[in-house]
């Protein structure tokens, strides 16, 4: 069958405009923002009295882990936090060993020990001005700082 010539160039404007507006990545890219490289957040909670990582913990770190392909890896900052339940020295060594926790596991999933920077703050701030306790203070705190390889 042969189709006219009118049909074939009103198909060949589509298929232009196909790739004006949605293909060519090179033509994209200087209009569009990449945001691969920017920084990366993430945060692991815990059970009360518990550094354990779950699976659905373990799921995130791998997936921040993850968001960090085809980036220079600058700096891995890693917080551990606890509640104000208990005693202070206690919340501090809870805190240390969910950051350790989460270290170790950051670094089995490939980023790079020499960007760890890990610290833990105990139950620093783990009440209120009012006195109300934050029980979500039960977590760890990651942010991943990137730079772009080019």
């Amino acid at each position: 069958m042969r189709f006219p010539t009118r049909h074939v160039a009103i198909s060949g404007l589509c298929l232009a405009g196909v790739v004006a507006l949605g293909g060519c990545q090179a033509w994209r890219g200087g209009w569009a923002q990449d945001s691969r490289c920017e920084p990366v957040t993430a945060e692991i909670y815990f059970e009360p009295n518990s550094a354990e990582l779950g699976p659905e913990a373990r799921g995130l770190i791998s997936a921040t882990a993850e968001r960090s392909d085809g980036c220079r890896v600058e700096s891995v900052e890693v917080l551990g936090l606890a509640d104000a339940t208990g005693a202070a020295d206690m919340n501090q060594a809870l805190s240390e060993a969910r950051a350790t926790a989460v270290t170790a596991a950051l670094a089995q999933a490939g980023l790079p020990a020499a960007a760890f920077n890990t610290q833990a703050a105990g139950q620093l701030n783990a009440v209120t001005a009012d006195g109300v306790d934050r029980p979500m203070r039960r977590r760890v705190e990651i942010v991943l700082r990137l730079a772009r390889t080019d």
